[in-house]
């Protein structure tokens, strides 16, 4: 198995696990409905263990564009990767999202809530302030970014290559879940903490082409790519400064 082949596997299988619990809450009928979000953040949170923990022997597990550029600016990963890394992300994104929809097809079919269709797909904000909002994905993306950038085990490379160094895949899964969780649990009730632009924007464009009622609030959708980009990057700065 290539990287660009585990990030592909590793955040499909993240996503559809994480959204997998957005859809088990938030849809009718099922029989997780309205079980609430410390069902959904612990849940979110095991989905990155098992992405993490198919991917991370091969590619570092990053799953997330903000994690790949967060490590490139601070010279840890290589650049010529970052675009193979990306589209891995992103393709897996698609494709875990298509696998909720299948598996939720008939509950999806019974929800008249359009906003709640779309949650388990995308993230939004419990109240629509777009500097409020990218605020938040910035913080909640920095936390993210600059906690992985101390989970790095410098002796680690990939493929031999020493700009290449990763962080996850060489400590395991757990850490990173918790760090989730954590994010999740604190910091993740005014956006719903997308914290990764492939989380947030495979499953949009998804819900935008699956026959599925509703808005997919395109208008939302550069605040979780933006934000989570500037988050990342002050990580990077951050780490470099002190270090």
């Amino acid at each position: 198995m290539t990287p660009f082949v585990a990030e592909i596997i590793g955040t499909m299988l993240m996503i559809l696990l994480g959204n997998g619990v957005v859809a088990n809450v938030v849809l009718k009928d099922t029989k997780g409905n309205n079980s609430g979000w410390i069902v959904i953040t612990t849940a979110w949170a095991l989905a990155v263990f098992v992405g993490v923990t198919v991917a991370g022997p091969v590619s570092g597990a990053h799953l997330n564009p903000a994690v790949t550029l967060g490590l490139a600016f601070a010279g840890k990963f290589s650049w010529d990767l970052v675009p193979t890394y990306i589209a891995g992300e992103m393709i897996g994104a698609m494709l875990g999202a298509f696998l909720v929809w299948l598996f939720n097809k008939d509950h999806f079919a019974i929800t008249e809530d359009e906003g709640a269709k779309l949650a388990c797909f995308s993230t939004g904000p419990a109240i629509r302030k777009p500097l409020s909002n990218i605020i938040s994905e910035i913080i909640g993306t920095f936390v993210l970014v600059f906690v992985i950038f101390h989970f790095a085990d410098p002796s680690v490379t990939l493929h031999n290559d020493p700009t290449a160094k990763i962080g996850l895949g060489s400590v395991g899964a757990l850490p990173v879940t918790l760090l989730v969780w954590a994010i999740g649990l604190s910091l993740g009730g005014t956006t719903g903490y997308a914290i990764n632009p492939a989380r947030d924007l495979g499953p949009r464009i998804m819900h935008a082409i699956l026959p599925i009622k509703g808005n997919s609030d395109w208008g939302y959708a550069w605040i979780p790519i933006t934000g989570p980009i500037i988050g990342a990057a002050l990580a990077a700065i951050l780490y470099c400064l002190i270090t």
